[in-house]
Formats: structure tokens, C-alpha cells, sequence
């Protein structure tokens, strides 16, 4: 196996990474991989590696050429590697769209997890449907591995989050031949400049205090700082984790879940002016205007038994969920 190419924009990289835009890490991510193994079955085809004299040589390489390829994550420009006589042909265009999810997946999941032999081989394997070499995925390994742990990694001191947003969400992978349920911890920011950042991903068996408080410490190792604000659901572990890692921090119920944990127990028939009237609540201005449809919204169904429950979820959480009319409204649609 001959020692692979990399063609990468390192700048265009270095930039993603530094700005945490996990998408374009993940994109750069697939670009480097199906690029390697276009450029390995042109090899495969030519029985002859770059400068290689070889009495087996079909053809010569003659370049490459951009094409597009789109994915469920966007476009992606691939070089495509041609030979003088034109008979090379890349598998990849063909193959690419039945592996689609699985691919984006894998490398989110590399993201998250960090980079393993285990899992290139996963990715390439779903790509061309057939073994590899060892020593094409640990070439692709070494390669990927910067690209991830750069990401996952960066310091978070060189500015300041005021507004952090933390929630959970759970996947299956297959775990020593078995399917089990993990939970990926996720921590989004508004930066002071209202811009929008993934500041780290971690994945655990269980949702609690304890992995919450080592995910935040993680975080502040890392160097962030105490937020003025933290959004997150009303797992109670969490709320804890919050309260211990970030002291002087507000906590706010998010309002997306809270809003659906009270859609969920009223009928879905004939609800129309309960939902329309709780939307008013949410859409307020002012700290007046908020409190005061929430008022009418109680008083209008506090008869109605069907209302029972949301009207209790709706009262007991509302507080909480209001924490943000105590910030500018310029950053309260954020």
C-alpha cells in the first residue's frame, strides 16, 4: 500500500475548527475520506502506485477534477482522480447514496467519540461494501485524528458565553455485540457577539448528577467560565449539576420543552383556543404582558377538568421558565 495523498484545505479546516461549526468539521471529515478512497481504487485500477515502475501498469494518472456530491448535510466538492485513457471510473457516485445517513452518522459519532480504527473501517467498509486493508484505515486514522481532537479540545476561555444551552439525547450503538441505549451529553452557547457555538459533546450510559457535574467539568477545564444564564430541561440531576458546577448562574426551564410537556396532556380535539392562548403567553414582550395571558389563560379553563394537568405543569414551571425577560429582548428570541 502506497503512502496516501491528503489533499485538504488545512486554513479552510483550522477555521471550522476554531469556530465549532461541527458541520463543517464533519464534511471535511467525509471530503478526506471518500477522496483517499477514490484515490485508492484508482491505485487498485492502475496496479501501480504514484512513481511506481511497474511491469502490471495499466495506465497513468492524469489528475484530477471537481465534482459535487450532495448529501442529507449539503454539498461536498470531491476530487475525483482520472487516468489518461478515461476508463477509470470512481465507485463512489454510485454507492454513496445507500450509506448516506450511515456515513453521517459515523462521523458524528467519531466527533463525539474521537477517532478508532474500529470506526473507519465501519465507514469505509459501508462505502464500498467490501474489506480493507489495515493500513489504509490506520493511514486514514492518523489523518482524521487532528481533525477531531483539535475540535473537541479547543480552549473556551478566548471569549465569553453569557447563554448556554444544554440538553440529552439517546442513541443506540452496538456495544460487544450487543444494542444499548447511551446518552450524549450536548452544550450549545450564544456568544456575546449573538453567535451561536457547539461548545463540546460526551457520551455516557446514564443521564444523572454525576455525569451531568463530570460533563460541566470537562467544560471548565477546558475554560469556560460561569454563564449568566443556563437553558436545559427539569431533569432534576441536571438542574443540581448546574447549580453545584456554575455558582451564581440563573437557571432557566427551556421553554420548548416545557411548552410540549403541556401540549402532551391536553386533547388534541377541540384544544385549538387553549393552544393559541398559551402561544400569546410565550410571544409576550414585557414582564407584564407575560404574566398577565398566563392569568387569562388559567382563568379561562381552571373549570374544565380536561385542563387539570396542564394548567398544574403550566403554573408550577412558569417561573422558570420566564428567566429570560430578565435579559435584553434583542437576545430573548435567541
Amino acid at each position: 500500500m502506497t503512502h496516501l495523498q491528503f489533499n485538504l484545505d488545512m486554513d479552510l479546516l483550522k477555521e471550522s475548527v476554531m469556530n465549532s461549526n461541527i458541520d463543517a468539521v464533519v464534511r471535511s471529515a467525509i471530503v478526506l475520506v471518500l477522496n483517499e478512497f477514490m484515490e485508492k481504487e484508482r491505485d487498485d485500477f492502475l496496479n501501480a502506485a504514484a512513481y511506481e515502475r511497474s511491469a502490471e501498469r495499466r495506465d497513468y494518472r492524469n489528475g484530477f477534477y471537481d465534482r459535487e456530491l450532495t448529501m442529507s448535510i449539503g454539498k461536498l466538492k470531491l476530487k475525483v482522480p482520472r487516468t489518461r485513457n478515461g476508463e477509470f471510473s470512481t465507485s463512489v457516485f454510485e454507492k454513496y447514496a445507500r450509506c448516506d445517513q450511515a456515513l453521517v452518522l459515523s462521523m458524528l459519532e467519531m466527533v463525539i467519540n474521537g477517532v478508532s480504527t474500529r470506526k473507519v473501517t465501519h465507514i469505509v467498509e459501508q462505502l464500498c461494501g467490501e474489506s480493507i486493508s489495515k493500513s489504509f484505515v490506520s493511514s486514514l486514522t492518523q489523518k482524521l485524528d487532528p481533525i477531531v481532537n483539535d475540535w473537541a479540545k479547543r480552549p473556551l476561555n478566548v471569549m465569553y458565553f453569557p447563554y448556554v444551552f444544554v440538553d440529552a439525547m439517546y442513541i443506540k450503538v452496538r456495544e460487544h455485540h450487543r444494542v444499548v441505549s447511551k446518552a450524549v451529553y450536548i452544550a450549545t452557547a450564544i456568544s456575546e457577539k449573538n453567535k451561536r457555538e457547539i461548545l463540546g459533546l460526551s457520551v455516557d450510559h446514564v443521564e444523572n448528577y454525576e455525569s451531568w457535574s463530570q460533563f460541566f467539568q470537562q467544560l471548565k477545564s477546558r475554560g469556560l467560565q460561569s454563564p449568566n444564564l443556563v437553558i436545559s430541561d427539569a431533569h432534576l440531576g441536571l438542574q443540581k449539576a448546574i447549580q453545584r458546577e456554575f455558582i451564581g448562574t440563573s437557571w432557566q426551564r427551556c421553554n420548548v420543552h416545557f411548552k410540549r410537556n403541556i401540549i402532551e396532556t391536553i386533547p388534541k380535539k377541540d384544544s385549538e383556543e387553549f393552544r393559541v392562548m398559551l402561544k400569546r403567553v410565550f410571544e409576550a414582550v414585557t414582564i407584564e404582558d407575560i404574566r398577565k395571558f398566563k392569568d387569562e389563560l388559567m382563568t379561562r379553563f381552571s373549570e374544565d377538568n380536561k385542563y387539570e394537568k396542564a394548567l398544574g405543569i403550566l403554573d408550577e414551571g412558569f417561573e422558570d421558565t420566564i428567566q429570560y425577560m430578565n435579559f435584553p429582548e434583542k437576545i430573548r428570541s435567541h
